[in-house]
């Protein structure tokens, strides 16, 4: 029943994923000088829309936990809850690291490597590549900056 109070409502929280989601497009789109479709389209390229929506969700409950936590409330789920999705992050991040490593190497022993496919291999080889080393680079600052968030804020607040 604790739980169910201490977090806000699932539309406060749903709303928060959403326009949350926009913001970060919208301020992307401007610092990248892309148009949207496009910044999209590098997304869904470079590090595949599951990892976009499974790393969207964790960091959304990772915020909306950080955020619930309030003085003069019992805040050790709140706190838990977002230290675990921060810890989510970095796992999704080192599993699609991997993920995209393995899919590279299996690009490489599925095909006969001569002369005149070399070019075709590397392309796809380097996509693969770019995905793990990208999906690592995105994640696991992510994590450690929300962890250090969340802690902070519990230790802050449980001290007043």
């Amino acid at each position: 029943m604790f739980a169910l109070k201490a977090q806000p409502s699932t539309s406060h929280a749903i709303g928060m994923f959403f326009g949350t989601g926009i913001i970060l497009l919208a301020a992307a789109s401007y610092l990248t000088q892309m148009p949207l479709l496009d910044l999209v389209t590098w997304l869904q390229n470079v590090f595949s829309w599951s990892f976009v929506i499974i790393f969207s969700a964790l960091f959304s409950m990772a915020v909306v936990a950080g955020v619930s936590i309030k003085a003069g409330k019992n805040n050790d789920f709140l706190y838990d809850a977002g230290m675990q999705a921060a810890n989510g992050i970095s796992t999704l991040a080192l599993t699609f690291t991997l993920l995209g490593i393995s899919l590279g190497i299996g690009t490489l022993s599925e095909q006969p490597l001569t002369p005149s496919s070399v070019n075709d291999i590397i392309g796809e080889l380097t996509k693969q590549f770019s995905m793990a080393f990208m999906t690592t680079v995105v994640g696991l600052p992510s994590s450690a900056i929300l962890r250090a968030w969340v802690s902070l804020r519990y230790t802050k607040i449980a001290k007043e």
